[in-house]
């Protein structure tokens, strides 16, 4: 009996040791270099390709039901996906949920994502832990032509990270308002019109709903871009200043931020940092940061908070870390990851300065850190 011919692999991911994994495409065709990482979230995946601390990174999603929900504009964390890229185990399916309005693959074209099925994302998931973060070239060719000797050569060429300022490229153009509260049932967002707080959140490349969040906690928000000046903050006469997730080097991006964030300091203002933002202010405040060998990438992360012994289930995305041995006198952890004792959060001893490593806005818990918005709010009561 004659077997039905295979069809031939429609994408290759290759990686900068020479390993090869072919596939099937979807998304874009072309070409894309990036690092690689792998998120072992459950749901979330539209938020987790436009999330803008995704910028420079290819994702690898450990669970293989990517795309089964579809997509819709709601769920967007900003304008368009900013992730390289996206490898998956199974070939997404027709969406079925009442809220999709696009399936993924029509979407990532739209918006020029390439991406990749039919990989052994365990296989992938395993060499990322045990090497660290590759550097990938990914093609998708309908035809099936891949150079792949070109293709190592371009994940070999790829600088990497480290070293490198990405929230210049995603931070918004100018400023802007912005009011727009939580999702609520039945009636989705709606706005803020009764604010107790002024804020200036600086976007290094910010998540629609960490905003959202600040707006539901009672914060009339004016969001700056990554290079504003302290002069450009303190012009908008701010009840406290709010520094944002993003991607990339922090230190990189310190070379800017963390001269601003000291005069912000200076002036006794609360503060409060999500992820780079954390970063940002770790820096500002003396310490150091570092690479992780794969970063922290899902949203089942148990972090302690120290002073209470309560454990919350977070939301994480981060590549670097803050190096808790370099916090300086005056400065506490007050965060830690369960997984590998990393930090995950700060705060100053005599201040309402504080800031933390995971995403308290993804709702992964769902509800277990969402104190920390609360907790921002009254500091400017």
């Amino acid at each position: 009996m004659a077997h039905a011919p295979q069809p031939h692999p429609t994408a290759c991911l290759a990686l900068a040791d020479g390993t090869l994994f072919y596939g099937r495409g979807f998304g874009a065709t072309g070409e894309t270099t990036a690092e690689l990482c792998f998120n072992t979230a459950m749901t979330g995946y539209q938020e987790i390709m436009t999330d803008p601390s995704y910028a420079g990174q290819i994702v690898t999603f450990t669970f293989p039901h990517i795309g089964n929900t579809g997509v819709n504009p709601d769920d967007d964390e900003t304008a368009d996906p900013v992730a390289a890229g996206m490898v998956v185990k199974w070939d997404p399916t027709q969406p079925s949920n009442w809220r999709a309005t696009e399936n993924l693959s029509d979407w990532l074209a739209r918006r020029g994502r390439v991406a990749i099925g039919g990989v052994d994302t365990r296989r992938l998931t395993r060499a990322i832990r045990h090497q660290g973060a590759p550097h990938v070239a990914l093609a998708h060719d309908p035809e099936g032509n891949f150079d792949t000797k070109a293709l190592v050569e371009k994940a070999r060429g790829f600088a990497g990270l480290e070293g490198v300022d990405l929230a210049r490229e995603v931070t918004c153009a100018q400023s802007y308002r912005w009011d727009e509260m939580r999702w609520a049932w039945p009636d989705g967002y709606t706005r803020q019109k009764a604010p107790k707080h002024k804020v200036v959140a600086i976007d290094y490349g910010a998540k629609r709903n960490i905003l959202r969040c600040l707006a539901s906690a009672g914060c009339e928000v004016t969001v700056l871009p990554a290079t504003a000046t302290a002069e450009e903050v303190l012009a908008h006469d701010p009840d406290g200043v709010f520094l944002s997730n993003g991607p990339g080097d922090p230190a990189a991006t310190g070379e800017y931020a963390v001269p601003m964030i000291r005069r912000i300091l200076d002036k006794d203002l609360p503060v409060f940092g999500i992820c780079l933002g954390h970063q940002m202010l770790a820096l500002a405040l003396g310490a150091k940061t570092i690479k992780m060998n794969h970063g922290h990438h899902g949203a089942n992360h148990p972090v302690k908070e120290v002073e209470t012994g309560k454990v919350e289930i977070t939301s994480m995305n981060h590549g670097f870390a803050v190096d808790s041995q370099t916090l300086p006198k005056g400065v506490v952890e007050t965060h830690v990851s369960l997984f590998d004792g990393s930090n995950c959060g700060i705060r100053m001893k005599d201040r309402p300065v504080f800031s933390v490593q995971h995403h308290p806005e993804a709702s992964p818990g769902p509800q277990d850190s969402f104190y920390l918005f609360e907790r921002f709010a009254a500091s400017m009561n």
